[in-house]
């Protein structure tokens, strides 16, 4: 769901503040290694219970801790080899920003397309929106080129 100005505009408006950037950091570090670890309580330990999962190039949507756990049971089996390579990262009070590349070998359907048993190589650019009131990730928002996966 995109925000609305409303939303952009008190997001702009949040402070810096240097304790803050380093729980936000602390969090999507603990997050990527559970990511790494394909540790899914772990990564549910870092969301709010009403995030959401959002593959903004298909319109998929996943809601809620149940909708995170569909979500990476889903990208397990469809990358069960996966490697997520950090190329960019922005941490600020709004949250995490960041563009990877995604390797693995298409073993399951993901993203809207079939799997192919082929090895892919996927940029992606993820959004990890911040909840300062609870500490935790509202959840992912990312987008990918849909044609690399040939859907």
């Amino acid at each position: 769901m995109a925000p609305t100005m409303e939303t952009i505009l008190s997001r702009l408006g949040r402070p810096f503040d240097p304790a803050e950037l380093r729980r936000i950091k602390r969090l999507w570090l603990r997050h990527s290694i559970a990511e790494d670890r394909r540790d899914i309580d772990g990564l549910i330990a870092t969301l709010v219970p009403t995030c959401a999962y959002e593959l903004i190039p298909t319109s998929q949507r996943w809601e809620g801790h149940d909708g995170a756990r569909a979500f990476y049971t889903e990208l397990f089996a469809a990358f069960p080899d996966n490697h997520f390579a950090l190329t960019e990262i922005v941490v600020g009070p709004q949250g995490v920003f960041e563009v990877a590349t995604l390797t693995g070998t298409n073993a399951g359907p993901w993203g809207g397309a079939p799997p192919s048993g082929l090895p892919v190589s996927l940029e992606v650019l993820i959004l990890f929106p911040w909840d300062p009131v609870t500490e935790r990730f509202l959840g992912e928002r990312i987008w990918f080129d849909r044609g690399t996966l040939g859907a």
